[in-house]
C-alpha cells in the first residue's frame, strides 16, 4: 500500500464537529423595540431559516426605553415584513437590562441614540460584542426610525442588508 494515499485518507476521515455548541445569541435593540429591532428580529431568523442554520443561532429583540414595553410589532413595520414574505414571530417589546450584556454574544443596535442607551445600562465592559447594524455592510450610518420617517420600505432594505452581511460573517 503507497504511504502517501494512507496519509490521504487520514486527512479526509476528520471527525465531525460536535454538535451540542452553545447556538450564537444576537440580540437586536432600538428604542421601543417595535419597529427596526422587532423587524430585525423576523428577519434575522427568516435569512437563518431559510439557511438552514436555526439551530447554530438564538435570535430575539429588545428595547432600550420604556416605551412600548409588551407592545407587539407596529402595524405598519409586519405590513413591510409580510409584503416580503417575512412572517411576524409574535414579538412582544421587553427592556434589555445590564445581565443581557453577559447573556448574548451580539447586541445590535440601530443608531446613535441606542448606542448611548445602551453604554448607560450595560456599563463599561458587557461580555457581548457591542455594535451597530450597519457597520457590517459597506454603509456605517443610522437604520432611520420609521416611526419618525414613516419610511418602513427603507428601514426593511437596510435592515435586511445589515442582517445579511452579519449572517455572512457568522455563518
Amino acid at each position: 500500500m503507497n504511504p502517501a494515499r494512507i496519509a490521504d485518507t487520514d486527512v479526509a476521515h476528520e471527525p465531525p464537529a460536535p454538535k451540542n455548541l452553545r447556538p450564537i445569541g444576537v440580540l437586536f435593540v432600538c428604542h421601543g423595540n417595535i419597529c427596526r429591532s422587532a423587524m430585525a428580529q423576523c428577519i434575522m431568523q427568516k435569512l437563518v431559516d431559510d439557511r438552514g442554520l436555526a439551530d447554530r443561532f438564538r435570535i430575539d429583540s429588545a428595547a432600550c426605553r420604556t416605551d412600548e414595553i409588551g407592545s407587539p410589532l407596529y402595524p405598519p413595520a409586519a405590513r413591510e415584513l409580510a409584503r416580503h414574505g417575512v412572517p411576524d414571530l409574535g414579538h412582544r417589546a421587553w427592556l434589555i437590562t445590564a445581565a443581557d450584556g453577559d447573556a448574548w454574544d451580539y447586541i445590535v443596535y440601530m443608531d446613535a441614540e441606542n448606542e448611548r442607551d445602551l453604554a448607560r445600562i450595560l456599563g463599561p465592559a458587557p461580555a457581548a460584542r457591542v455594535c451597530r447594524l450597519m457597520s457590517f455592510t459597506m454603509r456605517c450610518g443610522d437604520v432611520a426610525d420609521p416611526w419618525y420617517t414613516g419610511d418602513f420600505a427603507a428601514t426593511y432594505d437596510d435592515v435586511l442588508e445589515g442582517c445579511t452581511a452579519l449572517l455572512d460573517l457568522l455563518a
